[in-house]
């Protein structure tokens, strides 16, 4: 949803406050589920986002993925050799073998 923002996208998802004085609250809302999101305008000026739920739960997940990624890149920079274990001796310590890898559903996000 909030995937392909474009200027124009923007351009279209500007809403004065006074709409919504004038009872527009409805039309407003099924605009939001059409774009994903609205930017509320006072006076000019950008007073409030809305958001869908799911334009927003996708927002917290870009963020928190952003995140996991710094604190990866973070760990990543200050590892050395010995801060890392071969996948044998991982398996061996967690009483893995190779048949329970393959007999294990993947899931990938």
């Amino acid at each position: 949803m909030l995937d392909n923002i474009s200027i124009s996208n923007i351009m279209n998802s500007l809403v004065p406050i006074s709409r919504f004085n004038k009872g527009e609250a409805n039309k407003i809302f099924e605009e939001l589920r059409e774009t994903g999101f609205k930017i509320v305008l006072k006076n000019n000026s950008p007073a409030c986002i809305l958001l869908t739920p799911e334009a927003y739960d996708q927002m917290l997940e870009t963020i928190e993925n952003y995140r996991l990624f710094i604190e990866a890149e973070k760990r990543m920079s200050s590892a050395t050799a010995e801060d890392f274990i071969a996948a044998d001796k991982a398996m061996q310590e967690l009483g893995i073998n190779d048949a329970d890898l393959k007999d294990t559903d993947v899931e990938l996000e």
